[in-house]
């Protein structure tokens, strides 16, 4: 995955967990896809305390998932859930004869994509 989507990705995980300056340094520069210098006008500090406090973020962040995995753990929830899904229609298209079973198919593929939302 690339770099910069991994790291918005996880500041959406634990984003909260950074001090608000390095947050908001983080927000600025991945979500709002400001410069350096622009985030540095934005917020009174030097491009190199800007750079240096996204850099110390970037590696929290990284270190937080190494520790909680919390990321990791949702994106293999939505694949299963991909695959209770697909399981389920599959149950549905091949039991065409038995109403009951395809209820429940349907309903097991309506669940698993709510659960995704």
């Amino acid at each position: 995955m690339e770099k910069n989507i991994e790291v918005s990705l996880l500041f959406d995980f634990y984003g909260e967990l950074l001090k608000p300056a390095g947050r908001t340094a983080i927000d600025l520069y991945y979500n709002e896809d400001l410069s350096l210098a622009e985030i540095a006008m934005q917020t009174g500090i030097t491009r190199q305390g800007v750079r240096d406090n996204i850099k110390r973020c970037e590696q929290q962040l990284f270190d937080f998932e190494e520790k909680l995995g919390l990321f990791k753990r949702f994106c293999q929830l939505e694949n299963e859930l991909d695959e209770i899904s697909k399981l389920a229609r599959s149950i549905y298209n091949n039991q065409s004869s038995d109403t009951q079973i395809k209820q429940l198919a349907l309903s097991i593929e309506q669940k698993a994509g709510l659960l995704k939302e």
